[in-house]
């Protein structure tokens, strides 16, 4: 017993001094004073003024994240990419719908699509939303955000996201861009609601105009009923009578007809309180824009 014992001892020096572990030549015995220290373990975070394959999602896991080249086709644009902090950063998954977190990512967003477009991009055929981590990555430690513009065919109930080549950095900075809200031939269905709105040049025959944005107040809820839909009128009435020259008087509702267009609920819920409006006049054949053309232009028709 004795001797077995000796001989694995001798074994274990044998195997240390042949594995470099003894004290002698330029080997100090110490393991760790001539590494490095490893880098802490970080989680991925995606990259801004990036495109993407992929179509917008509000939970961005890290296995759908296609990267390429904004010269290629692609459908979704990272305009901006943020962090969550306290409290919604404490919370045990992302920030979803009306919450406080959630708000406050699409705020941010808001103003970075609009500086990286070049101008308020709801006067655009644009969209924008919010994508956070997925849960799994969430509960890992992941706390960005990403903010992400996307090309709409038109602004039909937000219309469908269009594939495009190119950036959309600076798109809007030139007047003359082709995103950019103009005229329209508005359709109605037998029930005398809106059935189609292709967007026209307003050289062309048309019988409405994109005049500017109205935003809701904090307080308004999202427009279902006559009344509710009237309080957002009355906001494109004073947006379309700015735009045209017009008093913003009574006599407005004579002069012309209002289209108003909140994005949709989802967005509406994360606080975007801002409201497309249009002049519309049916049965016109306008030849050109309505803009500071004043009550020659816009007469009141009846009462």
């Amino acid at each position: 017993m004795r001797y077995r014992r000796w001989g694995a001892a001798a074994a274990v020096a044998a195997l240390l001094a042949a594995a470099g572990c003894g004290s002698g030549g330029d080997v100090d015995g110490d393991l760790t004073n001539d590494w490095g220290p490893m880098a802490p373990a970080t989680g991925f975070v995606p990259e801004a003024a990036t495109c993407h394959l992929s179509n917008f999602a509000a939970s961005g896991p890290r296995a759908t994240y296609e990267k390429v080249d904004c010269a290629v086709e692609h459908r979704t644009e990272t305009v901006f990419v943020g962090e969550y902090t306290a409290p919604a950063a404490d919370a045990a998954e992302p920030p979803v719908g009306s919450s406080a977190g959630a708000r406050a990512a699409y705020r941010t967003c808001d103003a970075k699509a609009t500086a990286y477009v070049g101008g308020p991009w709801r006067t655009a055929r644009l969209w924008i939303g919010v994508t956070h981590p997925s849960p799994a990555a969430w509960s890992g430690g992941s706390r960005w955000f990403r903010c992400e513009v996307v090309e709409l065919d038109s602004i039909e109930d937000d219309g469908a996201l269009l594939r495009r080549d190119g950036s959309l950095r600076g798109a809007l900075a030139a007047k003359d861009s082709d995103l950019l809200l103009t005229c329209y031939a508005i359709d109605l269905d037998d029930a005398g609601a809106i059935s189609t709105m292709p967007q026209i040049g307003c050289a062309q025959k048309h019988n409405a105009e994109f005049t500017g944005i109205w935003t809701a107040p904090a307080t308004a809820s999202y427009p279902k009923g006559d009344t509710a839909w009237e309080q957002f009128h009355d906001g494109c009435r004073t947006v379309t009578a700015k735009y045209t020259g017009v008093p913003d008087d009574g006599d407005l509702q004579y002069r012309t007809g209002v289209v108003s267009l909140p994005g949709n609920a989802d967005v509406w819920a994360q606080g975007d309180r801002g409201v497309r409006c249009y002049l519309w006049l049916d049965g016109a054949e306008l030849t050109g824009s309505l803009k500071g053309k004043g009550t020659r232009a816009l007469p009141v028709q009846y009462k």
